[in-house]
């Protein structure tokens, strides 16, 4: 099916066939239909599905109506968890409208607010906010709802994780009560499920398999390593297998700094990222990545959903992360749209906890590799999926 058969106009229509798509995915077949009609909907989607055009195709055709903006004022509003993830969003925005006089912009703490209060003067027609800085500017009274007919929870999951619950309330009150909402979460947990029955009133769900197109190919693995020498076995990883450009996880920001030190130490150039930089700092980062100006990244948590790169390799998991659904967030950055990825973890004894509950979530053992010269001392057991009861042993 292609995209013109879901109800987009012409110059939507040109935009996407400008950026390469030919076909919609799964979810963007499911939701586009459900959005154009105006109806409310939850829908759950794992990173790399392609999402986020199934609400911003349906926006644009909403909005793209002639109606004058009054300043001050928004007509949609997409909440989303992170500053880098606004900042994609509202790119996409910008390339899937560009043949629209529609206007967008990003909005998030961090940087200088004046900026973006000023083009808050004469209105915008779709908004991309994190919570945070989307409740100062209403408290400065920068910008008013009495306008607004859509409104987007962009990785609804994650935004609950973080903490924004109270401050996702307290926008929801200032909203007008007819509105159509758009929900959107890789998980439909019970926190997201009591969310959506606080804001939403009889959605239409959907629940995505991903299709051939959108699934990831991911090849995943793991080394068990006692965790003195996770930072040589990583660097020897690094130059024996010759990795041209690799996303590493790790849990804390002073992790980060050490092993970014301890890389360059074996002469490999790294940089890091994490919420202790500023806001251009970290653009600027993310920017040299992308072009490849950076090859290895150290990154914490921060930039697990906020890091959109259609050709990324390799994604490390330094350090297993607490919850099993952050390492599928985490590995989503690489094998997107069909390409091939890979996902390598390091793992001692003390990750053992969350590597069975990882497993468990894949529902599958993930494949261990040994490498001469890192032998371990402190076993990694072998995880409760691949337990054989006694009676059934020979």
């Amino acid at each position: 099916m292609p995209f013109s058969k879901l109800g987009l106009s012409e110059p939507v229509l040109k935009a996407i066939a400008e950026l390469g798509y030919s076909e919609p995915t799964t979810i963007q077949k499911q939701a586009i239909p459900v959005a154009l009609n105006g109806k409310d909907l939850i829908a759950a989607a794992q990173t790399g599905t392609g999402k986020t055009a199934s609400f911003v195709l349906p926006i644009l055709e909403r909005l793209n109506n002639g109606n004058k903006l009054r300043g001050k004022r928004i007509q949609a509003l997409v909440l989303t968890p992170t500053r880098e993830l606004a900042v994609q969003v509202e790119q996409n925005i910008a390339n899937y409208g560009k043949y629209l006089e529609l206007s967008s912009m990003a909005m998030y703490g961090g940087v200088d607010s004046t900026p973006q209060k000023q083009a808050l003067i004469w209105g915008v027609n779709i908004l991309v906010a994190t919570p945070g800085r989307l409740l100062d500017m209403v408290h400065q009274r920068a910008l008013h709802f009495d306008e607004l007919k859509v409104l987007v929870l962009d990785e609804a999951d994650r935004m609950l994780d973080m903490g924004f619950i109270d401050d996702i309330n307290k926008i929801i009150k200032r909203l007008p009560i007819q509105r159509q909402n758009l929900l959107f979460s890789a998980t439909i947990s019970p926190a997201v499920r009591a969310l959506a029955k606080r804001t939403i009133n009889d959605a239409v769900e959907i629940a995505t398999s991903q299709d051939k197109a959108s699934k990831p190919q991911i090849n995943q693995w793991l080394v068990t390593v006692d965790k003195s020498n996770k930072s040589a076995l990583l660097s020897h990883l690094i130059k024996e297998q010759q990795w041209q450009q690799a996303l590493i996880f790790i849990e804390t920001k002073h992790g980060a700094a050490k092993l970014v030190s301890q890389l360059e130490k074996r002469g490999i150039k790294a940089e890091s990222i994490h919420g202790g930089r500023t806001q251009a700092n970290r653009e600027q980062i993310l920017a040299d990545f992308k072009s490849g100006k950076i090859t290895m990244l150290v990154s914490t948590g921060i930039a697990a959903r906020g890091i959109d790169i259609g050709e990324l390799t390799r994604v490390v998991n330094y350090d297993l992360p607490a919850q099993a659904d952050e390492y599928i967030h985490r590995i989503g950055r690489t094998g997107r749209a069909g390409a091939t990825g890979e996902a390598i973890s390091l793992v001692s004894k003390d990750n053992f906890r969350e590597l069975c509950a990882i497993e468990s979530r894949l529902g599958h053992i993930i494949e261990r590799k040994e490498f001469e010269g890192f032998p371990v001392k402190k076993v990694v057991p072998i995880s409760i999926l691949d337990y054989v009861p006694k009676h059934k042993r020979q």
